[in-house]
C-alpha cells in the first residue's frame, strides 16, 4: 500500500501513513511528502519507530539542518534536541506562548519535525495556526494597517539571562538543556507578509513574543498593533490541534503556522526528540 493522506477535519493539518520513515525514502516519494507538506501545514506520521539516525536522516531529505541557538542537542548528536519534561518538574511549560521558531533569526528554519518517545495518556496536545488563512480572512481595516511593515524580531523575551528563561528559571529544576545568552538581545527585521518560497501563497509570518516592535512605529502603537494582530492570527477558527501517541513524527512548515505547547500531563514523563529544516529548498 502506496502513502495515504487523511485531513484532520479541523482548520488544517493531515495525517500520514503507509510510509515507513525508519527506510531510505525513494526521491518520488520525499516528493510527495514535501508537496503535502507545504499543502497542509502540519504533518503527522504515526506508528513510526524511529533512531536518532533515522530521525536526522528524514530531516536531511527536506533541506539542510536548521540551527538551535538557546537549547544544548542531546549528548552524541549536532541536531537534536530533547523536549523533555520529568513527572516531579515544576517549571513552566517550554514553549507555551505562540511563536514560529527561530523567527529572530536572519534565516529562519523552514520547518520543524518532532518524534514522541514517552507520551502521556493525556495532556500536551500542540496548537497549531494556520498563517495563510489568518492572513487570506483579515479584515481589509487590519491588512492595510501591517501591509509593506517590518516586524522587529529578538529572543530576548526567552533567552537573554533577564527572559523567560534565563537566571529566573535557574534551580526551578528544568530538564530541558536551555542556555540563556547575551546574544538573544540581538534584533532584526522580516514583513509581517512573507510570500511562502514554495507554494508562493501569501502568509502571515511571525507573532507577539518574538516581535518586539514594528519599524518605524511607536512602541505604544506598535505594541497596541501586534496584541490586535496576534487576537486575530491565533482565533481558534484557524487552528488545529494535535494529540500526541508514542512513535509519532510531526513535521510543520514554519513558514505558514504558528504552534505553541500545552500541559496537562503534570505527574507523568514525557520525552520527544526534535530537529529543524534549515531554508534550503
Amino acid at each position: 500500500m502506496g502513502m495515504t493522506i487523511r485531513l484532520s477535519g479541523q482548520a488544517f493539518g493531515a495525517t500520514v501513513t503507509g510510509v515507513d520513515l525508519s527506510k531510505q525514502l525513494a526521491d518520488s516519494l520525499v516528493t510527495d511528502i514535501r508537496q503535502a507538506w507545504v499543502e497542509h501545514g502540519v504533518l503527522a506520521f504515526p506508528n513510526q519507530s524511529l533512531s536518532d539516525d533515522d530521525l536526522e536522516r528524514f530531516t536531511a531529505y527536506f533541506g539542510d539542518f536548521g540551527e538551535d541557538p538557546f537549547v544544548q542537542p542531546i549528548p552524541g548528536r549536532k541536531h537534536i534536541i530533547a523536549i523533555q519534561r520529568k513527572a516531579d518538574e515544576t517549571s513552566s511549560i517550554f514553549a507555551e506562548a505562540w511563536h514560529t521558531d527561530w523567527s529572530f533569526q536572519s534565516t529562519p528554519p523552514a520547518g520543524t519535525c518532532l518524534y514522541g518517545i514517552t507520551i502521556p495518556e493525556s495532556g500536551g496536545d500542540t496548537l497549531f495556526a494556520n498563517q495563510h488563512m489568518a492572513l487570506d480572512e483579515m479584515p481589509s481595516t487590519l491588512r492595510a494597517r501591517i501591509e509593506g511593515r517590518y516586524a522587529i524580531h529578538s529572543a530576548a523575551g526567552g533567552y537573554a539571562p533577564e527572559g523567560l528563561y534565563g537566571k529566573a528559571d535557574e534551580g526551578s529544576g528544568r530538564s530541558m538543556r536551555v542556555k540563556a545568552s547575551e546574544a538573544a538581545r540581538d534584533s532584526l527585521l522580516h514583513p509581517l507578509i512573507k510570500v511562502h518560497p514554495e507554494s508562493g501563497r501569501e502568509s502571515l509570518f511571525g507573532c507577539l513574543g518574538y516581535i518586539v516592535g514594528i519599524e518605524g512605529m511607536e512602541q505604544d502603537a506598535a505594541s497596541d498593533l501586534l496584541l490586535e494582530l496576534h487576537q486575530w492570527q491565533t482565533s481558534e477558527h484557524f487552528q488545529y490541534r494535535h494529540k500526541w501517541s508514542s512513535n509519532m513524527l510531526v513535521m510543520w512548515d514554519n513558514r505558514s503556522v504558528l504552534h505553541r505547547a500545552t500541559g496537562g500531563y503534570e505527574g507523568y514523563d514525557r520525552l520527544l526528540h526534535r530537529t529543524t529544516i534549515g531554508s534550503r529548498p
